[in-house]
């Protein structure tokens, strides 16, 4: 199960997100859902439409499926989601 601790270690298309910090201050507060991601960026499905976000320089705020709120910064997440996945998996094994 996601949970805060381990959100780095999942998949995040399908999540909900708002845009809490962002170096374009056209990003900031936007609020939608992960439709897809690439190394470099989310893009988000937003009630205007599908907005792509650059990780570097953003925090996002995902809400997770047990109502839980996850603030991350953008930064720590510039590895193609297939990487993230695997390299936080493998930091966690002694």
């Amino acid at each position: 199960m996601i949970s805060p601790q381990n959100v780095l270690r999942h998949e995040l298309i399908g999540l909900n997100v708002l845009v809490s910090g962002a170096a374009n201050p056209l990003h900031r507060g936007l609020y939608g859902r992960i439709i897809d991601e690439t190394k470099n960026l989310f893009a988000i499905e937003t009630q205007t439409g599908v907005k792509r976000i650059p990780k570097m320089h953003s925090r996002f705020r995902l809400h997770l499926s047990g109502g839980e709120l996850v603030e991350i910064d953008g930064s720590v997440m510039v590895l193609a989601p297939e990487k993230r996945i695997n390299l936080h998996e493998k930091k966690r094994i002694p």
